[in-house]
This record gives structure tokens, sequence and C-alpha cells, in this order.
């Protein structure tokens, strides 16, 4: 259940409340959100903006998943340059993945645009499926929904083959 499910009497304040709070305390947040009938979970950062940083964004992961995997690039980010898009990584204790640079931030990270405005920048952390298969592979088993990838994909920084 969402926050604001748990919480109906709540107002949007106090939800934007919460979400600087965590900033004050962890340098960003993290907006998950549920899968609907028509399209997968995803989730986002909040706050690395603040930072001139881009947010991070992942999609067609649950929520526990999801959270550890931006929690720990975020962390990275805050301390180095983001990854170029198009780059390939191994994680350390995650997936390999690629960062594709998102077309329009403000279609899918709400919370940011409504926190910081339309100027915002993101990245998305795309994986491969249990076989490896990429999203724009044919063949790629993604789930229900699937993992919908929200911006160009660029070539030329990979760190493997």
């Amino acid at each position: 259940m969402c926050w604001t499910c748990d919480n109906p009497q709540a107002t949007e304040a106090d939800y934007e409340a919460r979400m600087w709070d965590k900033i004050d305390r962890f340098g960003w947040a993290i907006q998950y959100i549920e899968p609907s009938r028509t399209s997968p979970p995803w989730a986002y950062t909040v706050g690395l903006t603040l930072y001139r940083k881009p947010e991070v964004v992942v999609t067609g992961m649950r929520a526990e998943p999801a959270g550890d995997l931006l929690n720990g690039i975020a962390a990275h980010v805050m301390h180095a340059d983001p990854p170029e898009p198009g780059t390939q990584m191994q994680l350390i204790d995650g997936p390999y993945v690629e960062f594709v640079e998102l077309t329009d931030p403000t279609a899918h990270l709400f919370t940011a645009v409504q926190m910081f405005g339309s100027k915002i920048s993101a990245m998305q952390v795309v994986y491969p499926d249990d076989r490896g298969h990429w999203p724009w592979h044919r063949g790629f088993r993604g789930g229900r929904g699937g993992q919908p990838v929200l911006g160009r994909r660029a070539i030329g920084h990979q760190a493997r083959p």
C-alpha cells in the first residue's frame, strides 16, 4: 500500500513534508509507483536535483529491490559524476545495467517535478531479464507490463562487450 493510501487524512503538503524530511536526512527520497492493470511499477529518486545530479528511475521492479538499487546508485552519484547515457556496468551486489537518459522526465517523475519544477533531468537504470536479454531485444521477458524504457538508448560507453 502507498503512504497516501495508508494515510487518507493526510494532505499533499503532508506528503511533501515527509519527502523533504527524507531528503534532509539522506540527500534524496525514493518515490515508488505501484503497478496498475496497464503499467508496471516504477520508482525514482527525489532530491538529487538539489545537487545538480540527474534523478534516477527504474521500471518493472518491485518496491524493495527498486529501493535498494536506487539507493545504491544515488549514494554513488552523490560522490561521483553520474554515468553517461549508454554506460553499461556491473553494479556491486547488483545486476548488470545500462543507463538511459529520460526523454521527458516530467512525464514520469511527478513528485520530483512537483518539488523541483520541470527542468529536472533523469537517467533510467535498465537491466536485462533472467536470460540476459535487454528490453530492446526480441525475446525479452519482463514480467507483467515489462520494463518500459523511458528514453532513447545511447550506444558507446559499455564497460564490457
